[in-house]
């Protein structure tokens, strides 16, 4: 016979695996979503800055430091340094995390679009290749 405390142990792992798949993005999500922000960003090996920067490498990237780009003061002198948390707070509004930004338009849906987008994101290096 099992043990209720073990019944309940596997319920609470089966639980915690679940809530952790729930929550983590989904790099090919990501990439489609990813189809809205091309008017103005370019990621991966042939990436080119557009209205605006190229995206390659952002994860752990100081905001306004892409060689070739023309960012405004806000951006530069913002002090961010480029991660999940905040990707995913300045996709949602980006004119709230860096006032003065001209990014403004497309923004991330909700939340879950946003953690796509960050999965697709992440991926790249700042050579454009894919980790």
């Amino acid at each position: 016979m099992t043990s209720p405390i073990k019944i309940l142990l596997c319920g609470a792992i089966a639980l915690a695996a679940s809530a952790e798949t729930a929550l983590a993005g989904d790099a090919a999500a990501g990439e489609k979503a990813f189809k809205k922000c091309l008017v103005c960003h370019e990621i991966g090996a042939v990436a080119k800055n557009k209205v605006g920067p190229v995206l390659n490498g952002l994860d752990g990237r100081k905001a306004g430091t892409i060689p070739g780009y023309s960012y405004t003061a806000h951006n530069k002198n913002s002090g961010i340094l480029w991660g999940e948390a905040v990707f995913k707070e300045y996709i949602k509004d980006p004119q709230a995390k860096i006032p003065g930004t001209t990014m403004v338009g497309v923004k991330a849906r909700n939340e879950k679009e946003a953690e796509d987008l960050w999965e697709y994101i992440k991926q790249f290096e700042a050579d454009g290749k894919k980790k």
